[in-house]
């Protein structure tokens, strides 16, 4: 008989303890794992329930904070105008004829004298001779440079050419070599550049309420693109050509400096909102919505809707020479327009269409169809550039004819053809979208004041500081 063997007996029971072990932890895991699905189907019935009354008052919740997130997004857009107080608007002054943004050099004369500042340094120029600017000027090297005369006055740019000869600015002359060349900043307040916009914009002998008018329009413009700036390479708003408002090409006149004073820090809003007053110089009776441009109508931009340019008697632009004009172009001559304008090759023109019109009998799209192919042009100022260009003249009510230019002068027309030729029968000088110039001026003839004028171009607006 064997002896009694107290190892083995030890290994049993450690293995007995080990396989209970196991088994408690097995029910442990079921536990748990019952546990989970409990949870996971409560869950579900939660998920479930978003489509009841639990699901319909989170939304609600959701919608409110959205709400609120939109309105204090508004509250936020709505800080950011900037004050209507006569800050300083800097503008990108360009090349002879516009262009370009940029100088080979520069140079520019005072009748006091320079104050010129660059880095930490100052220095003080005569005036006995113009001071002058190449790219590679070592003032550069701490930066831009700025310039102003020594008696506030003004400082004449002679290296370009305006309408009015040498040009002149007041304010501060900034300069900033680039890679091309020197960008011209002129940095002056709102009120003295609208001195030399409404003259360059409007003839200085137009009616006083057509001046104020446009000096109104001109600075809520202004206003609305100092909230941002279009070059931020130089911290420039604007240009001084017409892709924003022609600055410094007239001299400033006794009536539109009374014109700019008489209505100082008046803007236009629409829905307390500052808002772009856009102009032009003719209408055809009638201007256009802002899906001329293709935009769509909003809640915005409601104020630019299409209105009758007229009163009781009649059109307030009837009598004027491109109220009304024709031309009559060959088709071999508009084929070849077409062709080069769109760069769809349409061969000799069968047929040119306006396929759709809208507010004021604006085309909003044409269909030229040729030989060789067709092409559909959408929107006022593409329709006048594909129909635009040299080779044909435009005749208008007076009788006068003109060379035919790059755009057609508006996009307010019908066209037909006869036999070999097509016949543009058109009205108005413009985009047609905003004020007519000329329609404001006749209005004040007509003894309507700026404000009249103003509210009737623009829908439900006010005027204001």
């Amino acid at each position: 008989m064997r002896g009694f063997d107290k190892n083995k007996l030890y290994k049993r029971h450690s293995y007995m303890r080990q396989q209970a072990g196991y088994e408690k932890y097995f029910i442990y895991g079921v536990l748990i794992l019952v546990c989970l699905l409990i949870i996971g189907g409560l869950l579900a019935a939660l998920t479930h329930r978003e489509e009841g009354l639990l699901g319909r008052i989170r939304r609600e919740e959701r919608k409110k904070d959205a709400d609120e997130g939109k309105e204090e997004a508004k509250e936020q857009d709505e800080a950011v105008e900037i004050a209507i107080n006569n800050p300083n608007i800097r503008v990108l002054i360009m090349t002879n004829g516009y262009a370009n943004i940029v100088h080979p050099s520069v140079e520019m004369s005072s009748s006091s004298g320079f104050c010129i500042t660059f880095g930490d340094q100052t220095q003080e120029a005569g005036a006995e001779q113009p001071l002058t600017f190449a790219p590679d000027d070592p003032r550069f090297q701490s930066g831009s440079v700025r310039i102003s005369a020594k008696d506030g006055g003004e400082i004449a740019l002679n290296s370009i050419q305006r309408g009015c000869g040498t040009p002149s600015y007041a304010g501060v002359i900034e300069l900033r070599t680039t890679a091309e060349g020197i960008a011209v900043i002129n940095e002056l307040p709102v009120e003295t550049y609208l001195c030399r916009v409404v003259p360059s914009e409007m003839p200085y002998t137009y009616e006083l309420e057509a001046l104020k008018a446009q000096a109104v329009c001109a600075r809520s413009y202004a206003y609305q693109h100092m909230q941002g700036f279009a070059y931020p390479e130089y911290e420039a708003h604007v240009n001084d050509s017409t892709s924003y408002q022609v600055y410094g090409n007239s001299l400033p006149q006794e009536t539109t400096n009374q014109a700019v004073a008489e209505t100082g820090g008046q803007v236009v809003r629409y829905q307390d909102r500052l808002v772009t007053t856009y102009y032009y110089s003719t209408s055809c009776g009638k201007t256009a919505g802002v899906e001329a441009w293709g935009t769509a109508p909003n809640a915005e931009n409601q104020y630019l809707q299409s209105v009758e340019v007229r009163d009781e008697q009649g059109d307030y632009e009837a009598g004027l020479p491109w109220y009304r004009w024709e031309a009559k172009i060959p088709a071999g001559t508009l084929s070849g327009l077409i062709s080069q304008n769109t760069g769809t090759n349409v061969g000799t023109l069968q047929s040119v269409e306006v396929t759709r019109s809208g507010a004021g009998g604006v085309a909003l799209q044409i269909c030229a169809t040729g030989d060789a192919g067709s092409v559909t042009v959408d929107t006022e100022n593409k329709i006048r550039r594909a129909l635009g260009g040299s080779g044909y003249e435009i005749v208008n009510q007076e009788g006068t004819a003109v060379a035919s230019t790059a755009l057609l002068p508006s996009a307010f027309f019908t066209i037909r053809r006869e036999g070999d030729v097509f016949i543009i029968s058109g009205g108005g000088f413009g985009h047609g979208i905003g004020m007519s110039q000329n329609g404001a001026n006749e209005m004040a003839k007509k003894g309507k004041n700026y404000i009249d004028i103003l509210t009737m171009f623009f829908h439900e607006v006010a005027v204001g500081g």
